[in-house]
């Protein structure tokens, strides 16, 4: 007995895997919208999707951060202060960049990720 594999896009439509027409990138797989045979990636759910993983990576850059601000504290140390003060910010900021609010395609939404300040892409 053959099994069907069924795919299932984000509004809980399903297609056998089979007929589908399926993006080549699953990075954005919660977002996948079925239209015919046709599965495409909604822009604005991959946004969503792209912000809770900046927020997922930015939580223990935070924790890291409090601590070099605690030592800075320590240390009374201003230029170390405003620094972690600055990089916090960053941080807390990473989710409503420009660049992802402008983002028309999965590439350039790929693209908005701020290496500068969150590290490595999960999406290089």
């Amino acid at each position: 007995m053959a099994v069907t594999t069924y795919i299932v896009d984000k509004d809980g439509n399903q297609i056998d895997a089979s007929t589908a027409t399926v993006p080549s990138d699953r990075a954005f797989r919660g977002a996948w919208s079925l239209s015919g045979n046709v599965i495409s990636e909604d822009v604005a759910t991959a946004k969503d999707i792209f912000r809770n993983k900046i927020r997922e990576v930015r939580k223990s850059l935070l924790d890291a951060e409090d601590v070099a601000y605690m030592k800075a504290l320590e240390a009374d140390d201003a230029t170390a202060k405003a620094a972690s003060v600055a990089r916090k910010a960053a941080l807390r900021d990473a989710p409503a960049a420009a660049a992802i609010d402008a983002a028309t395609t999965i590439a350039e939404l790929k693209a908005a990720w701020d290496a500068d300040t969150l590290g490595d892409s999960p999406y290089a």
